[in-house]
């Protein structure tokens, strides 16, 4: 055979072996090392499903979360109890795929995407991928319109756009997931997706119940994954909450997304990452804990001019109350905006505890008049003089008369802290904060000629 015919056949054969479809190859189980099985004799690729079958034909699904050489790392979604080596594993031969569509409204889902609430199957027929489908920012819609969610503190001084990605900091017990109760009711939202995430198992249902209501649940999806899932269903909970929301954004509609808590889904990652052997970085944190985090939280926000948006607020918790807790820092960097509840606060009976001083709305510039910036900006101005000098005050050190400031600010903190406390079930119009907020302020003025406009 001449050197000539010999490339081209050996180039059809080539193009053959290209075109033609992988065989499916079975592979085995040959150790586990905590939460992390090894695999030889079959080929995936990152994030594809298998089915493991054990020798008595108990079946459960996993995920391919790393490799070395010939081996392969899979995470299961559930118990694995009963396999050991030898046990068959199934390439599935795809990544993840959820249901989508109407029929999720009502439901109450798994990590999986798989409905736990007792009322049959899924009523939807369309697919939509785990991992999402990135926008080019050039092409999102800017965030230019306030949007109401009910909370007086956060309407008048921490406006909310839509589409905007919001924080809810804070330590455990302070009043997270109550503030974030108080949005899902009052919020204006087409639809309603809820993201439990590695929270207590016994919040699922009061959180549906007492919260949402049969109204809210009318126009909500939730996603329960509580704290007792493998890591790999907490990963995937956060991940179909906000893949259930771009499908709904992407027909147009504004989604409001709420995720409890976001810590819990870097903790996830966390466990997963150190069973494969990443090592740690920042205080047990690896790497690829700060890399997974924006990607999700970049899913969320507008999409392009006509289209949908997704308003998002996440949980962080602040492990002892630290402010600079790794996650904490992660997440108020990449966020727009955060709120920061305040123990203290919370210790005095003052609900919701929103710390005014350390919380900011990045994007309020872009959707408040300069009326609203300049009555914040004193609201806070009056604020602050009081936190500072409150030492002084509460022990009788301060002379009234001596600082006009301070004057001003004892005169109005008992109607700033009437301003700033709601009840759980009380909702405020943006509106009607605002006129509120005014008044407030004015009031001063009559007192005290010259300062608000100094």
């Amino acid at each position: 055979m001449h050197q000539t015919d010999f490339a081209q056949s050996l180039k059809h054969y080539q193009q053959k072996l290209s075109s033609a479809p992988d065989p499916v190859v079975d592979g085995k189980l040959t150790r586990m090392v905590g939460m992390t099985m090894e695999a030889i004799g079959c080929q995936v690729n990152i994030g594809e499903r298998c089915i493991i079958t054990s020798r008595n034909g108990h079946q459960a699904t996993a995920e391919v979360v790393g490799f070395a050489h010939d081996k392969i790392y899979l995470m299961s979604t559930s118990e694995v109890e009963g396999f050991g080596p030898g046990a068959k594993v199934t390439p599935l031969g795809a990544s993840a795929n959820i249901k989508v569509g109407n029929g999720l409204l009502g439901r109450v889902l798994d990590g999986l995407g798989q409905p736990i609430d007792g009322l049959g199957p899924l009523e939807a027929d369309e697919s939509y991928p785990l991992q999402g489908q990135p926008i080019n920012p050039l092409l999102r819609h800017p965030i230019d319109s306030p949007l109401d969610v009910g909370v007086a503190a956060i309407d008048s001084l921490l406006t909310v756009g839509r589409g905007q990605r919001m924080g809810l900091l804070a330590g455990s017990g302070v009043g997270k997931s109550v503030l974030l109760g108080m949005m899902t009711r009052f919020t204006e939202a087409d639809v309603i997706v809820v993201g439990l995430i590695g929270e207590r198992g016994r919040e699922v249902k009061e959180f549906i119940e007492n919260i949402l209501g049969i109204e809210g649940r009318e126009r909500s999806v939730v996603v329960a994954v509580p704290a007792d899932n493998p890591p790999l269903m907490r990963l995937q909970g956060a991940q179909v909450a906000t893949a259930i929301a771009e499908s709904f954004r992407d027909k147009g509609q504004n989604v409001l997304l709420l995720m409890d808590s976001l810590t819990r889904f870097c903790q996830a990652q966390r466990e997963i990452a150190l069973a494969v052997g990443e090592p740690p970085a920042t205080k047990g944190y690896p790497p690829s804990v700060f890399a997974k985090l924006p990607q999700l939280v970049e899913r969320a926000g507008n999409a392009e001019k006509e289209g949908g948006s997704i308003t998002a607020f996440y949980t962080v918790l602040a492990e002892g109350d630290d402010q600079q807790d790794p996650i904490v820092d992660a997440a108020r960097a990449i966020l727009d905006g955060h709120v920061v509840l305040s123990r203290s606060l919370a210790d005095e009976g003052h609900y919701p505890a929103i710390d005014i001083e350390q919380s900011v709305s990045r994007a309020i510039t872009q959707i408040t008049h300069k009326e609203q910036q300049l009555m914040i900006r004193q609201f806070k101005r009056i604020y602050s003089t009081y936190q500072r000098n409150r030492d002084l005050i509460s022990i009788g050190a301060y002379e009234q008369g001596s600082d006009q400031d301070i004057d001003e600010a004892i005169q109005l903190m008992p109607a700033i802290r009437e301003f700033l406390q709601q009840d759980i079930d009380e909702k405020a119009e943006r509106q009607n904060n605002l006129l509120k907020l005014t008044e407030l302020l004015q009031s001063t003025t009559a007192a005290l000629p010259g300062v608000i406009n100094s």
